[in-house]
């Protein structure tokens, strides 16, 4: 909203995306809630009908739907694991970028931010089903950049690396509860056993992803394409 964007949040709990709807608006924005199923074709294309009745067109998407269906190793996972992550965290950016790419096309403008993983780029050994979709989410965008950089249509992703999420907050307290350790002490914990390669030895903060989604959508970022940027502490080895 400091930014001066109309937003339309998206997502399958109309719940949540209302109570996010209003936190984000406060007492000025313009934040509307659209209920969508990402992995469900015909869901997201009413979705896009509305948003784009409401708002007359769409000049920035973030894809940042995503998650693991299921923590475990290779032998244990199913194709049904599989196709689970395949569909949240890939399948939810090509159907949305379906919906909204030609209205950003016809007006020769557009920006298309994807969420990724620093698993994407350098994968643990648990959860390939997770690190595959993420590497394949990074390698989408990067081919997509290629096809529509001619209608300024900029497609780039970004990936963060333990982002101190709700989520991630809830595992550092099981982590704490299982271990008998006070929360302070499993995310130490979790950092020197399981990202000892983050430089700045925290976590990651939402607004440091959010603020590098916000500058790849801007006119400052208009000669960026294709790329990945990490939000990572340092996390991944290579260059």
């Amino acid at each position: 909203m400091a930014e001066g964007a109309f937003i339309a949040t998206i997502g399958h709990e109309r719940d949540r995306i209302e109570k996010t709807a209003r936190k984000l608006a406060g007492d000025t924005g313009t934040v509307e809630p659209f209920a969508a199923d990402l992995t469900d074709t015909s869901s997201v294309d009413v979705m896009a009908k509305a948003v784009l009745r409401r708002f007359g067109t769409v000049h920035v998407l973030v894809n940042a739907a995503g998650g693991v269906a299921k923590f475990a190793a290779f032998d244990e996972l199913s194709d049904e694991d599989w196709n689970k992550d395949i569909e949240l965290n890939l399948m939810s950016a090509v159907r949305a970028m379906r919906a909204f790419l030609p209205a950003m096309r016809e007006q020769k403008w557009g920006r298309v931010i994807s969420v990724a993983s620093e698993s994407g780029v350098q994968p643990d050994a648990d959860i390939p089903n997770y690190n595959a979709a993420k590497a394949a989410l990074i390698a989408f965008g990067k081919s997509i950049s290629k096809a529509y950089a001619k209608d300024g249509v900029l497609v780039n992703s970004v990936s963060p690396a333990f982002i101190r999420t709700p989520l991630v907050e809830r595992m550092l307290q099981e982590r704490a509860d299982e271990k008998g350790m006070s929360f302070d002490e499993a995310l130490e914990d979790f950092l020197k056993t399981e990202r000892p390669h983050i430089e700045l030895h925290r976590p990651g903060k939402p607004s440091e992803v959010a603020a590098a989604v916000v500058f790849l959508a801007s006119e400052q970022a208009s000669f960026i394409l294709g790329s990945n940027l990490r939000v990572d502490g340092g996390s991944i080895a290579t260059a």
